[in-house]
């Protein structure tokens, strides 16, 4: 992209987007077929920022053969948009495969070329997005009394005393996920979560007993074990799991409905203990679930060293670690088989942890805005169902999380299965709510919308904290 002045420069952003991943890049898509339809005066402001240096998703997890869990129709616009020139089926065109992948008759592509369309659409976005810009600071800008903007202040990597302000009507928190770590473990380079799984394998330090322990019983999990028995042909690889065996995914066609756009309407309108009941009857869609083929495949090896030999592949069922001891060139596990009580030491080179994920709290993102964001009893930020967080009387400033609010709308919040829909509903809100605002001569009276006076670029707060 190159060093190119800061989209600050053409004044207060209708939407400031912070990170960029799927989610986010959904929602610009859908700013961008909304801008193509209407004025240029009418077109909405916006600007994406994301912290990497480039687009990237899950990119440690990108194994060979690994495909997605998600339906190609459920792509960043298909939902919404069919007829979108940002849908994975354009995509495949552009790529001169669809005739190919039409003869491949799979609903579900590798997951390393769901990423390179990901990147393809991210990579048309480019005037839309600040990479290598982390956010530290939402702060509110008040005018007559009411919260009219939100300055986000951010900054680019070997600058911490240099901050960026850009000045918007409203702010999208898509902040993605981060590792779920269990407490006490902290990672190094022989103690891993498998989001970096290919990274780390990549420099990975000697091995001498040539023997990986996985935690888990996910899918990720799964792919992990089976990518490291693959790829490591002499080395021994256990699996630990607190479940009697590793559970197949629901992905019936009557179950999977729990994913579909009416549901998410019907969870949140739903009452709280409906809510927590629907969560645990469909947590097998997602959570501790596995491909019935990657389940089987499994089984296979390990049936199959038991009748030839040699044992490589080991499953720890019903067992749970009960501490990790260091050692000098591995780790020592201490695991506890459930039923039994029994305990037993496992020395590994390496463990990789696939614990999971869970979202990343958009409270560490609001910065000087949480204190007019609202709380439930649970603690919870609350959020309406076009995913903006409830605020004060005294703010018509906007603030969405998506993917934040699974316990408001349902187990899709952080998937991909709604992220097209999602992000139509929250570009309706945006439009809604500026047509709600007051005229903007009553804020800044003879000021045209255009030619409002920008907020200041440089902040020089030199202990300033990333916060997102």
């Amino acid at each position: 992209m190159g060093d190119r002045p800061p989209t600050a420069e053409l004044g207060v952003h209708d939407v400031i987007g912070v990170g960029f991943g799927p989610s986010n890049i959904a929602l610009a898509i859908a700013i961008e077929e909304h801008n193509s339809s209407v004025s240029a005066g009418a077109a909405l402001r916006a600007v994406f920022l994301e912290r990497q240096p480039r687009f990237g998703w899950h990119r440690g997890m990108l194994l060979d053969g690994a495909t997605m869990q998600v339906s190609y129709l459920k792509d960043l616009v298909t939902l919404r948009n069919p007829s979108s020139s940002f849908s994975f089926l354009s995509y495949l065109h552009a790529q001169n495969r669809l005739v190919d992948f039409i003869n491949h008759k799979t609903m579900f592509p590798l997951r390393c070329e769901y990423h390179d369309y990901l990147e393809w659409a991210a990579g048309r976005l480019d005037d839309l997005v600040e990479y290598d810009s982390e956010v530290l600071d939402l702060r509110p800008v008040v005018h007559d009394g009411v919260i009219t903007y939100i300055d986000v202040i951010s900054r680019r990597p070997g600058q911490p005393d240099r901050t960026v302000v850009r000045r918007a009507r409203n702010v999208v928190i898509a902040a993605g996920l981060t590792p779920r770590i269990p407490d006490g473990v902290v990672l190094d380079e022989r103690t891993w979560h498998n989001t970096d799984l290919l990274h780390r394998l990549a420099a990975m330090p000697t091995t001498p007993r040539q023997r990986f322990v996985v935690i888990g019983a996910g899918q990720s999990a799964a792919e992990v074990t089976e990518h490291l028995h693959t790829r490591f042909p002499q080395a021994e690889v256990y699996a630990v799991f607190s479940r009697y065996g590793l559970s197949p995914a629901d992905n019936s066609g009557f179950v999977n409905q729990i994913f579909d756009p009416d549901a998410v309407g019907e969870f949140y309108h739903a009452p709280e203990s409906v809510r927590a009941m629907l969560l645990t009857y469909h947590r097998g869609t997602n959570y501790s679930a596995v491909d019935l083929d990657l389940i089987d495949e499994l089984y296979r090896r390990t049936y199959q060293e038991k009748v030839r030999g040699p044992r490589r592949l080991h499953f720890l069922r019903a067992s749970r670690v009960e501490s990790f001891e260091k050692l000098a060139d591995g780790t020592r596990l201490h695991i506890r088989h459930l039923p039994t009580g029994e305990r037993r030491a496992v020395e590994a080179d390496i463990v990789v942890l696939a614990t999971g994920y869970h979202a990343r709290d958009p409270r560490k993102v609001l910065g000087g805005m949480d204190s007019f964001c609202l709380v439930g009893q649970d603690g919870q930020l609350q959020v309406g169902r076009d995913y903006s967080v409830d605020t004060t009387p005294d703010t018509s400033a906007g603030i969405y999380i998506p993917g934040a609010s699974e316990y408001a709308h349902g187990i899709s919040s952080s998937l991909l299965s709604n992220i097209s829909i999602r992000a139509g509903e929250i570009l309706g809100s945006v439009l809604r709510r500026q047509d709600l605002e007051a005229p903007l001569a009553a804020i800044a009276p003879g000021i045209p919308h255009a030619s409002l006076p920008d907020p200041p670029y440089l902040d020089p707060r030199p202990n300033a904290q990333p916060q997102n």
